[in-house]
């Protein structure tokens, strides 16, 4: 960090009052004498409020804080909400850097003389300019000859040294406010940069960014609801990516949407039904969902599709968190809060001595007032937010995959109120989330993965019959002078249920789900058997 980069960050910070944050009692000494020492730089704006304060000293700092400034924003368990709301207006408007010299990177990071051995029609003028990187059209001439029009995202020349400097100063400023602010322990601000910094260099991968992109475009193949642009991995890079060019109007857009006549409820409804089969189906969800990546085709008005871009940040959960995530939604829709509890402490998700009773009262504190008004009007995320918080009191461990997902929620469910403000988001999502859980913990289920494990099974199978004969014969050996002669009962058991998963897998080869299901279930019942007459 030069020490004239590290001025200008300082000047920014005082000339905007932030300092002013922090009791001064709090401050040491040595922080007193160094902001005397500083006496010309005050604050120039003491009429406007410290979100506005703070949301312009990130504006005026440049890309990096601006991007922080905007994940804070959505982490209104952590912050007073009128300071999140102010932050949420920070814009993302980045001067673009030369388009000449975006071209020369395309071509080194391709190890090509000129753009024009892979791209015609290369604009020099980009599309879009953010933080991170910049976005250029061009039309790429494939290995059939065949012209398809493409964008190329590039990343900013020399970000990664303002990221890596700018970085090591928030470290520094996080543990100073961790030990001068007394809710320093609740606002965690070291863990909440680490987080930051985590994802901020994942983004400077773009090989990783389309990745993501191809994955949930497979995910999503033939959907009516969603399309991810193609990505062409041939010609990308760690700094070069090369998409398919989408035309759509922006989701913020409502006047245009209206104007083709889209059906905004079907729209809305259709972003809630998009994340739920993301989080609950996939396990794979796009966590950076806030408006500018997100578009509507112009295609279908009256069977609007969203298009999604931008896949650098996207959550995945395991089958637990599924789970017990889904089971708290329903107990919420229910008012269930002892079960809310209850799954919080099965989940691990607070300590096991828990008082599952105070927590239960805690919870229904919270909640309660909000479940007064009408269903439509209660925020989902911001229940989600309010037993975050509610937990966190009870110890509650920091779940970076449940972050992600909230923060996801509290842009879908805000772009879904703007597209169409009588969605009510509980409605579209319970019926989901009820089936969902019906298939997990139901009979078909079991069936499902009696059906998955078959391959496995039908290779195990053959060993089977010596391995139970090996069992008998040791603990005939073993026993032999108080037990009668044992009956071979289990072993032909044994041997039955072993051919019948034989069976079982040579129908699954075959694609034949009905006999294999039958077969696989003669089989569980054989070794049930065995194992009783052991």
């Amino acid at each position: 960090m030069s020490a004239a980069r590290l001025y200008n960050i300082t000047k920014t910070l005082l000339n905007y009052g932030l300092d002013e944050l922090i009791p001064s009692q709090k401050i040491p000494w040595y922080g007193k004498v160094s902001r005397a020492c500083l006496f010309w730089l005050k604050n120039k704006h003491p009429e406007k409020p410290a979100g506005l304060r703070l949301r312009l000293a990130l504006q005026q700092l440049g890309p990096v804080w601006i991007k922080f400034g905007q994940m804070l924003s959505t982490r209104r368990d952590l912050l007073p909400l009128d300071i999140a709301l102010e932050l949420a207006l920070l814009q993302d408007q980045v001067q673009p850097f030369d388009g000449v010299l975006a071209q020369k990177l395309i071509e080194t990071a391709l190890e090509i003389e000129d753009i024009s051995e892979y791209f015609s029609d290369f604009d020099q003028t980009p599309l879009a300019s953010a933080s991170i990187a910049q976005v250029h059209t061009a039309t790429l001439i494939d290995e059939q000859n065949q012209p398809q029009n493409v964008v190329i995202k590039v990343i900013r020349p020399d970000i990664k040294n303002q990221i890596d400097a700018d970085l090591a100063l928030m470290e520094q400023f996080a543990k100073v406010v961790a030990k001068l602010i007394n809710e320093a322990k609740r606002l965690r601000p070291v863990e909440v940069v680490k987080e930051y910094k985590k994802t901020l260099l994942d983004e400077l991968d773009l090989l990783r960014e389309g990745a993501n992109a191809i994955q949930l475009k497979r995910n999503f193949e033939g959907s009516e609801s969603l399309y991810i642009p193609y990505v062409y991995s041939d010609y990308s890079r760690v700094n070069v990516l090369v998409m398919e060019r989408i035309y759509g109007i922006p989701v913020s857009d409502t006047d245009a949407l209206i104007a083709q006549n889209t059906n905004m409820k079907l729209l809305a409804e259709r972003g809630v039904e998009v994340f739920f089969t993301q989080v609950f189906r996939d396990s794979f969800f796009h966590a950076d969902m806030h408006p500018g990546n997100v578009f509507v085709s112009y295609d279908t008005p009256e069977n609007p599709k969203f298009i999604g871009i931008d896949c650098g940040i996207v959550g995945t959960l395991n089958k637990e968190d599924k789970r017990y995530l889904a089971e708290n939604f329903i107990a919420f829709f229910n008012r269930d809060y002892r079960q809310v509890a209850q799954l919080h402490v099965d989940s691990g998700w607070v300590p096991k001595d828990t008082s599952v009773e105070e927590f239960e009262f805690a919870i229904r504190t919270v909640c309660e007032p909000i479940f007064n008004k009408p269903l439509a009007e209660i925020s989902f995320g911001h229940v989600l937010v309010n037993l975050f918080n509610t937990a966190r009191r009870f110890n509650m461990q920091v779940q970076p995959q449940l972050v992600l997902l909230q923060k996801t929620l509290l842009y879908v469910e805000g772009l879904g109120r703007q597209l169409y403000p009588q969605l009510d988001l509980w409605k579209t999502a319970k019926p989901f989330l009820e089936e969902w859980v019906k298939q997990q913990v139901g009979p078909w289920s079991v069936l499902k993965q009696v059906y998955a494990n078959l391959p496995f099974w039908a290779e195990k199978m053959p060993e089977l019959p010596d391995l139970i004969y090996q069992n008998l014969k040791q603990q005939q050996q073993h026993n032999q002078p108080a037990l009668p002669q044992p009956s071979h009962k289990p072993l032909l058991l044994g041997v039955f249920a072993g051919a019948a998963m034989i069976v079982s897998g040579l129908c699954y080869l075959q694609h034949d789900f009905i006999a294999t299901v039958v077969a696989a279930s003669c089989s569980l019942i054989g070794f049930v058997l065995a194992w009783r007459n052991a």
